[in-house]
């Protein structure tokens, strides 16, 4: 708990036995969370049984897709603080503190793995997917400049936090299933005039598997497309 609200940290998780049980009890090792939720986003594999032995909450979510999991998760939290990460082990709980101490209601507070001296030599975080986050990001920035002067560098960061309240806020312009959530909620936060803070986080080799959205090339410029679509369609305002 942190200062009397509740914390709740969501991992959507699909096929990711190798990894589950020890993000989950990093996460549970911190004083200031009182869950951890597992979204089972059709695993095939022991990613649920192994979770709950860790001792995590288990909801599942049948609709394929990192969005349509961290939708799932975010609605079967309970009313409080709401932590998105990621279940290969990329982001570590040692940074969790930052985000609570940044975060205030009407805030939506966004982890960069752009920070070189954070990220690991072995992490997927090669030269064109870092430069390609930060130049998207600066898109978002000129998109909404004049109404809100965010600070952006990296859309596609997982790990992030905000206030279920602030999630209900932005919940009806939010319908991306896949990677492309991650901009799509950014950019829904600033439509709804939400205050978006980027902070610096560590950024780590996955334990075991290999990213759905970024293992290739082919699978980064497919993810970036994505991306693009939705922070267009957001900044006309077609929802």
């Amino acid at each position: 708990m942190h200062e009397q609200v509740h914390v709740t940290v969501i991992i959507p998780a699909y096929n990711e036995e190798a990894t589950i049980a020890g993000v989950v009890a990093d996460f549970r090792g911190r004083a200031e969370v009182d869950q951890v939720l597992v979204v089972d986003n059709n695993c095939r594999d022991r990613t649920a049984e192994l979770a709950r032995a860790a001792g995590a909450r288990v909801v599942s979510e049948s609709q394929p897709g990192y969005g349509s999991a961290l939708r799932a998760g975010m609605e079967a939290a309970p009313e409080g603080i709401l932590v998105l990460t990621e279940a290969d082990g990329s982001f570590r709980a040692l940074d969790l503190p930052k985000f609570l101490a940044y975060l205030e209601p009407d805030t939506l507070v966004m982890g960069t793995r752009t920070t070189s001296q954070m990220v690991d030599q072995a992490a997927n975080m090669r030269s064109l997917l870092r430069w390609g986050n930060v130049v998207v990001g600066k898109l978002v920035e000129a998109c909404w400049y004049l109404s809100m002067e965010p600070r952006l560098t990296d859309v596609g960061c997982t790990y992030r936090a905000l206030h279920k309240s602030t999630w209900k806020r932005i919940q009806p312009g939010v319908r991306e299933a896949g990677p492309a959530f991650s901009p799509e909620m950014m950019c829904e936060a600033l439509r709804q005039r939400i205050r978006v803070i980027e902070i610096p986080v560590h950024y780590f080799a996955r334990m075991g598997g290999e990213s759905k959205h970024s293992a290739n090339y082919r699978k980064i410029a497919r993810t970036a497309l994505k991306m693009l679509r939705a922070i267009l369609r957001k900044r006309l305002s077609i929802r």
